[in-house]
């Protein structure tokens, strides 16, 4: 590898962004007698503050930039902060679907570091007033078409990652991919305005889980033929797991920041993990690294409890917890999205909402543009049931009991229009299935809700009576397809 690219995240406007990383990977590698060696460093300067510039403009920037390197080998490497994790991504699905349009440059390592694959609960709020205050105090516009890629939920993201849950394995063709997150956020760049700066199973701008590619999607959908004595309609699992991806916590760090941030301020623990993902020079190489970061992955895990120094108050206790990401769509057999429709999980035999544990709901938020799609933020530990987690300052003293599971979980939905000529019933997921095979720690679930359409024959007769005759008000009938 002679080439490695830098790729920021969104809103930046100087290559301050990138602090001391890029000298920091060359001298390491080269202290340490690696085999990789970094010979030629490119910084990018993209523009996403521009409110018409969208990421689409970018993938086919970036790939103009890319011919004009010139590359001697057509190969190359890169290192992306934040929205630079799925542009590039981007860029090799645009390379792979249109290759008559986009150059058939190489590239061999993406290192993403804090990626916002599944886009930032923070996007939805840039877009607002705080936003437009940034960018006026910045002097820039706040780019609003990459903040609607990055609102939680979006087509677009959704559109990227449902075909890599689906596509070929990468390092199948020799093309690895790695995302670098922080475990935490910089408690120092808090904002009393916006909690998500200061959310735990965040890096204080995106969630663990929503950086992974681990992903899953899941389907609940009719199987079989409605029971015509069963006024609710039983949806049946289905599941795809994404090719196994290399993913690790950097411990301590965060989105960004001049102390904790995972880039500009990168330690040790962050360089040293972007070059073993360097070296990785084929498929079992890869998967060796892949289950090191898994183990290492699951250390942090077990060590969960950070205390928050709160002078001259007693420190504030944080637990850690794994999180899951799950990103609910609903809508009919048609594609049709499901407005003002219900969803609600439940637990135990009795399905029951009631029986849910308690604080396993973090967050929800329903994407402004599609009611439809609603991201859930869940603590999986408290889903999955977890041991007690003692006070690391007095270990026989408890800060949280043992909690079990209440498992099996499913879901309720209830959509709006129960009646007439056309419409949807009550459903609910299959009782032999439980929603939390679809879950994973620090993994994102989307899941797809399709209910049928109940159409009447009301909807269409046939008449042989040549009077006129009067059908604005017309008889709903029997459901067409259970006579």
């Amino acid at each position: 590898m002679t080439t490695l690219v830098f790729v920021h995240g969104w809103s930046v406007t100087d290559t301050s962004t990138y602090g001391d990383l890029p000298l920091r990977l060359q001298q390491q590698a080269q202290a340490n007698g690696l085999k990789v060696t970094v010979t030629d460093l490119w910084l990018s300067e993209y523009v996403s503050f521009d409110d018409a510039i969208g990421m689409d403009d970018l993938v086919r920037a970036f790939d103009h930039a890319l011919r004009r390197l010139a590359l001697t080998d057509s190969r190359f490497a890169c290192v992306t902060h934040s929205t630079g994790g799925p542009l590039v991504r981007a860029w090799l699905r645009a390379q792979r679907e249109q290759p008559s349009l986009y150059s058939s440059l190489r590239l061999s390592h993406l290192v993403m570091l804090a990626p916002a694959n599944f886009g930032s609960a923070l996007a939805r709020l840039g877009k607002g007033m705080l936003g437009r205050l940034k960018a006026w105090w910045d002097g820039v516009e706040p780019g609003q078409r990459i903040l609607d890629w990055l609102t939680l939920g979006s087509a677009d993201s959704l559109s990227l990652n449902l075909d890599s849950i689906h596509g070929d394995d990468p390092a199948a063709a020799g093309q690895f991919l790695f995302v670098l997150t922080g475990d935490r956020p910089d408690r120092a760049l808090y904002d009393h305005l916006n909690s998500y700066t200061g959310e735990d199973g965040s890096d204080g701008v995106v969630r663990i889980a929503a950086a992974n590619l681990n992903a899953r999607h899941a389907v609940l959908a009719l199987r079989g033929a409605d029971r015509d004595d069963d006024p609710i309609d039983r949806l049946g699992l289905q599941l795809a797991r994404a090719p196994r991806s290399a993913f690790k916590l950097i411990a301590g760090a965060a989105h960004s920041g001049r102390v904790h941030g995972i880039m500009a301020q990168a330690g040790p623990a962050t360089a040293d993990a972007i070059l073993r993902c360097l070296q990785v020079d084929g498929r079992e190489a890869y998967a060796k690294l892949s289950a090191a970061f898994e183990a290492e992955n699951a250390a942090r895990d077990a060590d969960k409890v950070e205390l928050e120094p709160a002078d001259p108050f007693a420190p504030r206790v944080h637990i850690h917890d794994p999180r899951s990401l799950l990103i609910v769509r609903l809508a009919d057999e048609s594609g049709r999205p499901l407005q003002d429709g219900g969803f609600l999980l439940t637990a135990g035999e009795e399905a029951s909402p009631d029986l849910m544990p308690e604080g396993f709901m973090l967050d929800r938020q329903a994407h402004p543009e599609q009611p439809a799609v609603v991201s859930l933020f869940l603590n999986y530990s408290l889903l999955a049931g977890d041991a007690r987690v003692a006070d690391p300052r007095r270990i026989n003293r408890s800060l949280r009991p043992a909690m079990p599971a209440h498992r099996p979980y499913g879901a309720r939905i209830r959509p709006a229009d129960l009646g007439g000529l056309v419409h949807h019933a009550l459903a609910r997921s299959a009782p032999g299935d439980d929603l939390l095979e679809i879950l994973g720690p620090h993994q994102a679930t989307v899941l797809d809700v399709v209910l049928p359409r109940k159409l009447h024959e009301g909807a269409f007769r046939l008449t042989q009576r040549l009077s006129p005759e009067d059908f604005s008000n017309p008889v709903i009938g029997p459901l067409i397809g259970t006579d």
